[in-house]
This record gives structure tokens, sequence and C-alpha cells, in this order.
């Protein structure tokens, strides 16, 4: 078996703010559960795109690496999880189909969503973002473990750069490149998004990397990501900035619980106020 070269795009990604265009991706692309009984016909027509959206996201084989490693992981997994059966496929975004808050992550953890099949389910960062979620209002229990435990988000939905856990959490400039289609459509599909999230420095950045895709003008000069920083885009949207809940993060005290409740306190109020 040939070797991927790091020639061909494999570079680890270095966060850039544009890259070269990519064929259009029309093939190969679940929404995680959400309250249950009767829906507006907007959300249920908004749903009904996601799911559509989410299929064909579980589908996707285009980075082979990525592919690999998701399998590998569930082939081999750590003591704790051992006799669990691994979703092991890419995930789609999940919450309320008509947000005014986005989250947008790195990526899945390994024995975390790509075990449980859902963004930050059974992880320690999940630990930490749902408990800020479900202070803030946005989330109907401060803990979730598994898809079907009840969780529920209201106004809000979580999403990621990528949507396969890459190896030592380092995705390949080529790998976001070809995930971002997925996140450009979800964009489209949130007309009354107010307030985006992002996690870390990879979610800012793929955010305004994802509204210049999408001719959507991003401040100058271009806003830098920082715990706390605020940016205002020319259509109203307010982006956040937080460092990302992971274990190196939180252990080391750089995250603190009400430090990134502070983060979606300012958030929610952010997407009431009217406009």
């Amino acid at each position: 078996m040939r070797r991927e070269r790091a020639s061909r795009g494999e570079a680890h990604w270095r966060s850039p703010l544009s890259w070269p265009t990519l064929p259009r991706y029309d093939g190969g692309v679940i929404v995680g559960e959400s309250p249950s009984g009767d829906k507006p016909a907007g959300d249920k027509r908004a749903g009904s795109a996601l799911a559509a959206l989410g299929r064909r996201i579980v589908g996707c084989r285009l980075c082979p690496r990525l592919v690999r490693h998701r399998a590998a992981t569930a082939s081999n997994p750590p003591k704790r999880y051992r006799g669990q059966t691994y979703w092991a496929r890419p995930l789609p975004g999940f919450g309320d189909p008509r947000p005014r808050v986005l989250v947008v992550g790195l990526a899945p953890a390994a024995h975390g969503g790509n075990r449980t099949g859902r963004m930050f389910t059974g992880d320690r960062s999940g630990d930490w973002l749902f408990r800020a979620l479900y202070e803030a209002g946005f989330a109907n229990q401060p803990t979730s473990t598994q898809r079907g435990d009840g969780l529920a988000l209201d106004g809000a939905y979580i999403t990621a750069a990528l949507r396969c856990a890459p190896p030592a959490n380092k995705p390949t400039t080529l790998e976001m490149r070809r995930c971002q289609p997925f996140l450009l459509e979800e964009l489209r599909a949130f007309r009354e998004l107010r307030v985006v999230v992002a996690l870390g420095k990879i979610g800012w950045d793929t955010y305004l990397r994802a509204r210049r895709a999408a001719g959507q003008p991003v401040p100058r000069p271009l806003p830098r990501f920082t715990h706390g920083a605020v940016a205002v885009m020319a259509d109203g949207i307010t982006l956040l900035g937080s460092f990302h809940p992971s274990q190196q993060n939180t252990f080391t005290g750089r995250l603190t619980r009400p430090m990134l409740g502070a983060v979606f306190t300012r958030a929610r109020d952010l997407a009431r106020r009217v406009t």
C-alpha cells in the first residue's frame, strides 16, 4: 500500500483563511435528538434539510487517513470501553434546527463522539460543554453520556470543523477543506443565527473561513482569537471565542467552569436581543 504524501496536501493544518478551490462535493452527506412533540412547519423543514445533510455526512469516506483511524480506534478500544460498539463514522451536527447560537468545535474525540455517535457526548470535554449549555438555558440536562439519553438543545446547535476523529487531534489541510462544504450547508440553513461560539482557534478560524467561502464579509483586520474575544460581523452575527474545554485546558486551569459559563451567558444575552 502506498503511503499518503504530504506533498499532496496532507500537511498538518496551519489554520489558513483561504484555500484553493476544491471540486464541488454533492454526494457521500443524522441529526441528533431534538425535543419531542409537534413542531412548527419551519422547524420541520429545517430538521428535514439537516437530516438529509446528516445522512450525507455519515456516508462520507473522502479522507482515507480518517477512515482508517476511526476504524482502528474502534477495533482496539481502551479497557474501559471494551465490549461497546463504536459509531466509527463521521458525525453530523445536532441540536435545535433553528438555532440562534451555533457552537463550532474542532472534531469528535476518538473515544468520545467516535464511540457514542454524537459530538461531545461521552467525553470530558462534553462534561464541561453540556453543563455550560445547561446553566445558560440551552440544554435540558447538564450531562450526556450516550445518544438517546434524553439530551435536547433549545436555541443552540453543535457542529465541528472536522467530522471524524483525527490522529493525535491534528487534522490536515486537505481534510479540513473536504469538511468545509458541510459547515457551509449548515450555515445556509440557519437563517435565525445570531451568535457563533468558537471553541478554540481552529473553530474561530473555521467560521471566518466559511464566511469568506460563502461570499460573506469578514472584519478587517481579521479578528484574533483569544478566550473572551468578540467580533461583530457586518450582518450582525457575533463571534465569541472560548478556549476549547479539552483536558489540556481544563486540567491546567487555563479554562475554568466560570470562564466557559460566562461565554455562554453572553451568547444567551446576545441571542435574545431583538434585531
